[in-house]
């Protein structure tokens, strides 16, 4: 999986296009239009792990509920020590019930394109079920004003 990354940056990083999300109904400026064919096509994910950032809340939250639900039994010391034993149960419980993190999965779609000229160019973009490229078509590389690039068939 590592290699696949860092196969992927280097690939992005050797050729000028690189990965771009955009609105496809959306207009943006356009600095320079290449026409090339695909050479190759290869889809591919992208795992992202997310962290829950509201965990350390809801831990808190749970040793607070946990306290003062321990606070209701017991008289004296027995009731300090039960208010401390039902926040360290009530955190806990919370900190263990809670995730903490799941993934999201992209799917892209990695091209290998050879434009008029003859250099070759290597786009990884979002893969989009309107647009499906197959080996031969004929392609437009559109650069766009935030240097990023995106692949569309050529009309």
């Amino acid at each position: 999986m590592n290699k696949l990354i860092m196969g992927l940056c280097t690939a992005l990083i050797i050729s000028s296009p690189s990965f771009a999300a955009y609105e496809r109904n959306k207009a943006v400026p356009v600095q320079q239009v290449l026409f090339g064919n695909v050479q190759s096509v290869r889809n591919i994910t992208e795992q992202e792990l997310v962290q829950d950032k509201n965990s350390g809340w809801k831990t808190f939250g749970g040793a607070l509920l946990g306290g003062v639900i321990g606070n209701q039994f017991g008289g004296g010391s027995g009731r300090t020590a039960a208010t401390i034993l039902g926040s360290v149960i009530g955190g806990s419980v919370a900190h263990n019930r809670q995730q903490g993190s799941h993934y999201n999965q992209y799917h892209l779609v990695e091209l290998m394109i050879k434009v008029e000229n003859g250099e070759q160019f290597m786009v990884v973009q979002d893969k989009d079920s309107q647009m499906t490229f197959n080996t031969g078509d004929s392609v437009r590389l559109v650069y766009l004003s935030d240097n990023t690039v995106r692949v569309d068939k050529a009309y």
